[in-house]
Protein backbone atom coordinates (compact mmCIF):
# COMPACT_ATOMS: atom_id res chain seq x y z
CA UNK A 1 0.00 0.00 0.00
CA UNK A 2 1.38 3.42 -0.95
CA UNK A 3 1.81 6.01 1.78
CA UNK A 4 0.40 9.42 1.01
CA UNK A 5 3.41 11.75 1.17
CA UNK A 6 1.40 14.59 2.68
CA UNK A 7 -0.01 12.30 5.33
CA UNK A 8 3.52 11.06 6.13
CA UNK A 9 4.89 14.57 6.43
CA UNK A 10 1.97 15.68 8.60
CA UNK A 11 2.16 12.68 10.90
CA UNK A 12 5.93 12.88 11.01
CA UNK A 13 5.77 16.53 12.05
CA UNK A 14 3.39 15.71 14.88
CA UNK A 15 5.54 12.82 16.10
CA UNK A 16 8.71 14.88 15.78
CA UNK A 17 7.16 17.64 17.87
CA UNK A 18 6.21 15.16 20.58
CA UNK A 19 9.64 13.54 20.47
CA UNK A 20 11.35 16.90 20.89
CA UNK A 21 9.68 17.37 24.27
CA UNK A 22 10.88 14.05 25.69
CA UNK A 23 14.46 15.11 26.56
CA UNK A 24 13.14 18.28 28.23
CA UNK A 25 10.72 16.30 30.37
CA UNK A 26 13.30 13.66 31.24
CA UNK A 27 15.90 16.30 32.14
CA UNK A 28 13.48 18.13 34.38
CA UNK A 29 12.33 14.99 36.10
CA UNK A 30 15.88 13.74 36.68
CA UNK A 31 16.64 16.99 38.51
CA UNK A 32 13.46 16.75 40.59
CA UNK A 33 13.38 13.14 41.75
CA UNK A 34 11.12 14.06 44.66
CA UNK A 35 8.37 14.80 42.11
CA UNK A 36 8.95 11.49 40.36
CA UNK A 37 8.53 9.67 43.66
CA UNK A 38 5.40 11.58 44.60
CA UNK A 39 2.32 9.49 45.33
CA UNK A 40 0.02 12.49 45.26
CA UNK A 41 -2.48 12.54 42.40
CA UNK A 42 -3.59 15.53 40.36
CA UNK A 43 -6.36 17.54 42.00
CA UNK A 44 -8.99 18.96 39.64
CA UNK A 45 -11.41 21.71 40.66
CA UNK A 46 -13.70 23.99 38.67
CA UNK A 47 -16.21 26.81 39.03
CA UNK A 48 -18.74 28.42 36.67
CA UNK A 49 -18.21 31.99 35.53
CA UNK A 50 -20.14 34.36 33.26
CA UNK A 51 -18.27 36.66 30.90
CA UNK A 52 -19.77 40.11 30.40
CA UNK A 53 -19.27 41.46 26.88
CA UNK A 54 -18.56 45.16 26.40
CA UNK A 55 -20.97 45.27 23.45
CA UNK A 56 -23.78 43.06 22.19
CA UNK A 57 -22.02 40.57 19.90
CA UNK A 58 -23.88 39.74 16.69
CA UNK A 59 -22.97 37.27 13.95
CA UNK A 60 -25.03 35.90 11.05
CA UNK A 61 -26.93 33.44 13.25
CA UNK A 62 -27.31 35.00 16.71
CA UNK A 63 -26.60 37.79 19.22
CA UNK A 64 -25.50 37.68 22.86
CA UNK A 65 -24.25 39.89 25.69
CA UNK A 66 -22.72 37.16 27.88
CA UNK A 67 -20.78 33.91 27.48
CA UNK A 68 -20.73 31.09 30.05
CA UNK A 69 -17.28 29.74 30.91
CA UNK A 70 -15.88 27.20 33.34
CA UNK A 71 -12.69 28.13 35.18
CA UNK A 72 -10.54 25.10 35.98
CA UNK A 73 -7.55 24.39 38.24
CA UNK A 74 -5.24 21.39 38.40
CA UNK A 75 -3.08 21.33 41.53
CA UNK A 76 -0.07 19.13 42.24
CA UNK A 77 2.77 19.37 44.77
CA UNK A 78 2.15 23.06 45.48
CA UNK A 79 1.86 24.08 41.81
CA UNK A 80 -1.38 25.22 40.12
CA UNK A 81 -2.29 25.14 36.45
CA UNK A 82 -5.24 27.19 35.18
CA UNK A 83 -7.62 26.32 32.37
CA UNK A 84 -10.85 27.52 30.84
CA UNK A 85 -13.85 26.25 28.89
CA UNK A 86 -15.63 28.97 26.91
CA UNK A 87 -19.08 27.80 25.85
CA UNK A 88 -21.06 30.10 23.54
CA UNK A 89 -24.54 28.51 23.39
CA UNK A 90 -24.44 27.65 19.69
CA UNK A 91 -21.69 25.09 20.36
CA UNK A 92 -23.97 23.00 22.56
CA UNK A 93 -22.06 23.10 25.86
CA UNK A 94 -23.14 24.78 29.08
CA UNK A 95 -22.31 25.12 32.76
CA UNK A 96 -24.35 22.00 33.35
CA UNK A 97 -22.72 19.83 30.68
CA UNK A 98 -19.25 20.99 31.75
CA UNK A 99 -20.06 20.30 35.40
CA UNK A 100 -21.25 16.81 34.53
CA UNK A 101 -18.20 16.02 32.41
CA UNK A 102 -15.53 17.50 34.66
CA UNK A 103 -17.17 15.92 37.70
CA UNK A 104 -16.87 12.50 36.06
CA UNK A 105 -13.08 12.73 35.72
CA UNK A 106 -10.72 11.07 38.16
CA UNK A 107 -7.39 12.85 37.67
CA UNK A 108 -6.25 11.78 41.13
CA UNK A 109 -5.30 8.42 39.59
CA UNK A 110 -2.41 10.21 37.83
CA UNK A 111 0.61 10.94 40.03
CA UNK A 112 2.90 12.24 37.26
CA UNK A 113 1.66 15.33 35.32
CA UNK A 114 4.41 14.82 32.73
CA UNK A 115 2.51 11.82 31.38
CA UNK A 116 0.44 14.28 29.38
CA UNK A 117 -0.45 11.95 26.52
CA UNK A 118 -1.85 9.34 28.88
CA UNK A 119 -3.80 11.90 30.90
CA UNK A 120 -5.29 13.71 27.92
CA UNK A 121 -6.14 10.47 26.12
CA UNK A 122 -8.06 9.44 29.23
CA UNK A 123 -9.90 12.77 29.27
CA UNK A 124 -10.72 12.63 25.56
CA UNK A 125 -12.04 9.06 25.71
CA UNK A 126 -14.13 9.59 28.83
CA UNK A 127 -17.17 10.77 26.83
CA UNK A 128 -17.75 11.98 23.27
CA UNK A 129 -18.15 15.70 22.64
CA UNK A 130 -17.51 18.15 25.49
CA UNK A 131 -14.68 19.75 23.47
CA UNK A 132 -14.52 22.97 25.50
CA UNK A 133 -14.61 21.11 28.82
CA UNK A 134 -11.79 18.88 27.57
CA UNK A 135 -9.88 21.96 26.45
CA UNK A 136 -10.07 23.39 29.96
CA UNK A 137 -8.27 20.32 31.35
CA UNK A 138 -5.73 20.36 28.51
CA UNK A 139 -4.92 24.04 29.10
CA UNK A 140 -4.63 23.63 32.87
CA UNK A 141 -2.33 20.62 32.44
CA UNK A 142 -0.11 22.51 29.98
CA UNK A 143 0.01 25.45 32.38
CA UNK A 144 0.95 23.15 35.27
CA UNK A 145 3.69 21.31 33.37
CA UNK A 146 5.12 24.54 31.98
CA UNK A 147 5.31 25.92 35.51
CA UNK A 148 7.02 22.75 36.73
CA UNK A 149 9.60 23.22 33.96
CA UNK A 150 9.71 26.98 34.62
CA UNK A 151 9.32 27.60 30.88
CA UNK A 152 6.60 29.08 28.64
CA UNK A 153 5.16 26.67 26.10
CA UNK A 154 6.32 28.65 23.08
CA UNK A 155 9.88 28.00 24.29
CA UNK A 156 9.24 24.34 25.06
CA UNK A 157 7.96 23.97 21.49
CA UNK A 158 10.97 25.89 20.16
CA UNK A 159 9.08 28.89 18.74
CA UNK A 160 10.45 32.42 18.39
CA UNK A 161 8.24 34.97 20.20
CA UNK A 162 9.22 37.77 17.81
CA UNK A 163 7.42 35.88 15.02
CA UNK A 164 3.96 36.40 16.49
CA UNK A 165 1.44 38.02 14.10
CA UNK A 166 -0.84 40.98 14.63
CA UNK A 167 -4.27 40.00 15.86
CA UNK A 168 -7.52 41.00 14.26
CA UNK A 169 -10.13 42.81 16.32
CA UNK A 170 -13.71 41.70 15.65
CA UNK A 171 -16.47 44.07 14.55
CA UNK A 172 -19.88 42.42 14.94
CA UNK A 173 -22.89 43.12 12.75
CA UNK A 174 -24.59 46.38 13.74
CA UNK A 175 -26.01 49.67 12.51
CA UNK A 176 -23.52 51.94 10.71
CA UNK A 177 -23.26 54.49 13.53
CA UNK A 178 -22.50 51.73 16.06
CA UNK A 179 -19.98 50.18 13.67
CA UNK A 180 -18.28 53.57 13.39
CA UNK A 181 -17.91 53.74 17.17
CA UNK A 182 -16.59 50.16 17.41
CA UNK A 183 -14.00 50.79 14.69
CA UNK A 184 -12.82 53.98 16.40
CA UNK A 185 -12.39 52.02 19.65
CA UNK A 186 -10.32 49.48 17.68
CA UNK A 187 -7.88 52.13 16.40
CA UNK A 188 -4.80 50.44 18.00
CA UNK A 189 -5.33 47.27 15.96
CA UNK A 190 -3.68 46.77 12.58
CA UNK A 191 -6.29 44.41 11.12
CA UNK A 192 -10.04 44.03 11.67
CA UNK A 193 -12.35 41.06 11.30
CA UNK A 194 -15.77 42.11 10.02
CA UNK A 195 -18.79 39.90 10.62
CA UNK A 196 -21.36 39.89 7.82
CA UNK A 197 -24.64 38.21 6.97
CA UNK A 198 -26.37 37.77 3.62
CA UNK A 199 -27.50 41.28 2.72
CA UNK A 200 -25.32 43.26 5.14
CA UNK A 201 -22.03 42.81 3.29
CA UNK A 202 -21.63 46.19 1.60
CA UNK A 203 -23.21 48.13 4.45
CA UNK A 204 -20.77 46.64 6.96
CA UNK A 205 -17.64 47.07 4.83
CA UNK A 206 -18.56 50.61 3.78
CA UNK A 207 -19.24 51.57 7.40
CA UNK A 208 -15.83 50.23 8.44
CA UNK A 209 -14.06 51.82 5.48
CA UNK A 210 -15.53 55.24 6.31
CA UNK A 211 -13.42 55.18 9.49
CA UNK A 212 -10.26 53.15 8.73
CA UNK A 213 -8.05 51.90 5.89
CA UNK A 214 -6.42 48.97 7.77
CA UNK A 215 -6.54 45.50 6.16
CA UNK A 216 -9.74 43.53 6.78
CA UNK A 217 -10.85 39.93 6.85
CA UNK A 218 -14.49 38.95 6.50
CA UNK A 219 -16.30 36.24 8.45
CA UNK A 220 -19.56 35.13 6.83
CA UNK A 221 -20.32 32.39 9.40
CA UNK A 222 -21.91 30.24 6.63
CA UNK A 223 -24.22 33.09 5.58
CA UNK A 224 -24.11 32.59 1.80
CA UNK A 225 -26.09 29.98 -0.13
CA UNK A 226 -25.42 31.13 -3.73
CA UNK A 227 -21.82 30.48 -4.75
CA UNK A 228 -21.92 32.81 -7.76
CA UNK A 229 -23.16 35.68 -5.63
CA UNK A 230 -20.53 34.82 -3.03
CA UNK A 231 -17.78 34.93 -5.66
CA UNK A 232 -18.96 38.31 -6.97
CA UNK A 233 -18.98 39.68 -3.44
CA UNK A 234 -15.47 38.34 -2.76
CA UNK A 235 -14.16 40.15 -5.84
CA UNK A 236 -15.71 43.34 -4.43
CA UNK A 237 -14.16 42.59 -1.03
CA UNK A 238 -10.72 42.37 -2.62
CA UNK A 239 -11.17 45.87 -4.03
CA UNK A 240 -11.97 47.03 -0.48
CA UNK A 241 -8.72 45.71 0.99
CA UNK A 242 -10.01 42.41 2.38
CA UNK A 243 -7.24 39.82 2.89
CA UNK A 244 -9.23 36.58 3.26
CA UNK A 245 -12.78 35.28 3.77
CA UNK A 246 -13.79 32.90 6.53
CA UNK A 247 -16.45 30.17 6.16
CA UNK A 248 -18.46 31.73 3.31
CA UNK A 249 -20.95 28.86 2.83
CA UNK A 250 -22.49 26.06 4.88
CA UNK A 251 -20.00 23.74 6.58
CA UNK A 252 -21.56 20.66 4.96
CA UNK A 253 -21.53 22.24 1.49
CA UNK A 254 -18.15 20.79 0.47
CA UNK A 255 -18.59 21.13 -3.31
CA UNK A 256 -19.60 24.80 -3.35
CA UNK A 257 -16.88 25.78 -0.89
CA UNK A 258 -14.35 23.89 -3.03
CA UNK A 259 -15.61 25.67 -6.16
CA UNK A 260 -15.38 29.01 -4.40
CA UNK A 261 -11.83 28.30 -3.21
CA UNK A 262 -10.80 27.32 -6.72
CA UNK A 263 -12.20 30.52 -8.25
CA UNK A 264 -11.75 33.06 -5.46
CA UNK A 265 -9.15 35.84 -5.70
CA UNK A 266 -8.81 35.62 -1.89
CA UNK A 267 -7.97 32.70 0.42
CA UNK A 268 -11.01 30.87 1.82
CA UNK A 269 -10.58 29.76 5.44
CA UNK A 270 -12.56 26.99 7.15
CA UNK A 271 -14.07 27.63 10.58
CA UNK A 272 -17.37 25.87 11.25
CA UNK A 273 -16.31 23.10 8.84
CA UNK A 274 -13.36 22.33 11.10
CA UNK A 275 -13.49 20.81 14.56
CA UNK A 276 -10.70 18.35 15.24
CA UNK A 277 -7.54 16.81 13.79
CA UNK A 278 -9.41 14.30 11.62
CA UNK A 279 -11.20 17.13 9.81
CA UNK A 280 -8.03 18.76 8.47
CA UNK A 281 -7.35 16.11 5.83
CA UNK A 282 -11.04 15.85 4.93
CA UNK A 283 -11.47 19.55 4.11
CA UNK A 284 -8.04 20.22 2.62
CA UNK A 285 -9.41 20.15 -0.92
CA UNK A 286 -12.20 22.62 -0.23
CA UNK A 287 -10.41 25.45 1.61
CA UNK A 288 -7.19 27.45 1.40
CA UNK A 289 -6.66 27.42 5.14
CA UNK A 290 -8.00 26.56 8.59
CA UNK A 291 -9.04 28.57 11.63
CA UNK A 292 -8.07 26.44 14.62
CA UNK A 293 -9.79 27.13 17.96
CA UNK A 294 -8.81 25.48 21.23
CA UNK A 295 -12.40 25.31 22.44
CA UNK A 296 -13.46 23.25 19.44
CA UNK A 297 -10.45 20.93 19.15
CA UNK A 298 -10.02 20.02 22.88
CA UNK A 299 -7.02 22.22 23.57
CA UNK A 300 -3.35 22.95 22.96
CA UNK A 301 -2.20 19.40 22.28
CA UNK A 302 -4.57 18.86 19.37
CA UNK A 303 -4.31 22.43 18.07
CA UNK A 304 -0.54 21.95 17.79
CA UNK A 305 -1.05 18.81 15.71
CA UNK A 306 -3.72 20.41 13.52
CA UNK A 307 -1.54 23.39 12.64
CA UNK A 308 1.41 21.19 11.73
CA UNK A 309 -0.73 18.87 9.61
CA UNK A 310 -2.39 21.77 7.78
CA UNK A 311 1.03 23.23 7.02
CA UNK A 312 2.18 19.90 5.59
CA UNK A 313 -0.86 19.96 3.29
CA UNK A 314 0.09 23.39 1.97
CA UNK A 315 -2.70 25.24 3.76
CA UNK A 316 -2.69 28.61 5.48
CA UNK A 317 -3.12 28.48 9.25
CA UNK A 318 -4.93 30.75 11.64
CA UNK A 319 -5.62 30.75 15.37
CA UNK A 320 -9.08 31.83 16.46
CA UNK A 321 -11.02 32.04 19.68
CA UNK A 322 -14.39 32.47 21.34
CA UNK A 323 -15.07 35.24 23.84
CA UNK A 324 -12.65 34.02 26.49
CA UNK A 325 -10.63 35.23 29.44
CA UNK A 326 -6.90 35.86 29.13
CA UNK A 327 -6.44 32.24 30.24
CA UNK A 328 -7.77 30.71 27.03
CA UNK A 329 -6.33 33.44 24.82
CA UNK A 330 -2.86 33.17 26.35
CA UNK A 331 -2.92 29.40 25.89
CA UNK A 332 -3.69 29.77 22.18
CA UNK A 333 -1.11 32.54 21.85
CA UNK A 334 1.68 30.09 22.74
CA UNK A 335 1.15 28.68 19.21
CA UNK A 336 0.91 32.06 17.50
CA UNK A 337 4.53 32.31 16.26
CA UNK A 338 3.80 29.62 13.63
CA UNK A 339 0.53 30.94 12.15
CA UNK A 340 -0.25 33.23 9.23
CA UNK A 341 -3.08 35.04 10.98
CA UNK A 342 -4.43 35.38 14.50
CA UNK A 343 -7.86 36.32 15.75
CA UNK A 344 -7.06 36.35 19.47
CA UNK A 345 -9.19 39.20 20.73
CA UNK A 346 -11.73 37.30 22.86
CA UNK A 347 -10.40 38.72 26.13
CA UNK A 348 -10.51 42.25 24.70
CA UNK A 349 -14.28 41.98 24.18
CA UNK A 350 -15.10 41.35 27.87
CA UNK A 351 -15.25 43.60 30.94
CA UNK A 352 -14.58 41.07 33.74
CA UNK A 353 -11.34 39.24 32.91
CA UNK A 354 -10.03 37.44 36.04
CA UNK A 355 -6.57 36.88 34.52
CA UNK A 356 -3.70 38.89 33.08
CA UNK A 357 -1.67 37.34 30.30
CA UNK A 358 -0.83 37.91 26.66
CA UNK A 359 -0.86 41.56 25.58
CA UNK A 360 -1.45 43.31 22.29
CA UNK A 361 1.29 45.88 21.69
CA UNK A 362 0.89 48.07 18.59
CA UNK A 363 -1.58 45.48 17.30
CA UNK A 364 0.87 42.57 17.69
CA UNK A 365 0.42 39.49 19.89
CA UNK A 366 3.08 39.85 22.59
CA UNK A 367 3.93 36.83 24.71
CA UNK A 368 4.81 37.34 28.37
CA UNK A 369 8.02 35.90 29.83
CA UNK A 370 6.09 33.70 32.25
CA UNK A 371 6.10 29.89 32.57
CA UNK A 372 3.23 27.70 31.44
CA UNK A 373 0.65 29.56 29.39
CA UNK A 374 1.87 32.92 30.69
CA UNK A 375 -0.91 34.13 32.98
CA UNK A 376 -1.38 35.48 36.48
CA UNK A 377 -4.61 35.43 38.49
CA UNK A 378 -5.92 38.91 39.25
Amino acid sequence: MKTNRRQFIGTGGVLAGAAALTPLFQSYKSDHSNFRKSKKGLQLSFEPYELQLKHVFTIASNSRKTTPVMLVKIEWEGFTGYGEASMPPYLGESHQTATNFLGSLDLAQFTDPFRMEEILEYVDRKEPGNAAAKASVDIALHDLVGKLMNQPWYRIWGYSPENTPVTTFTIGIDKPDVVHDKVKEAAPYKMLKVKISDGTEKQMIEAVRSVTSVPLCVDANQAWTDRQKALEMIYWFKEQGVVFVEQPMGKSNYDDNAWLTQNSPLPIVADEALQRLGDVQKISGAYSGINCKLMKCTGMREAHRMLELARSLGMKVMLGCMTETSCGISAAAQLSPIVDWADLDGNLLISNDPFKGVEIVDGKVTLPELPGIGITKI
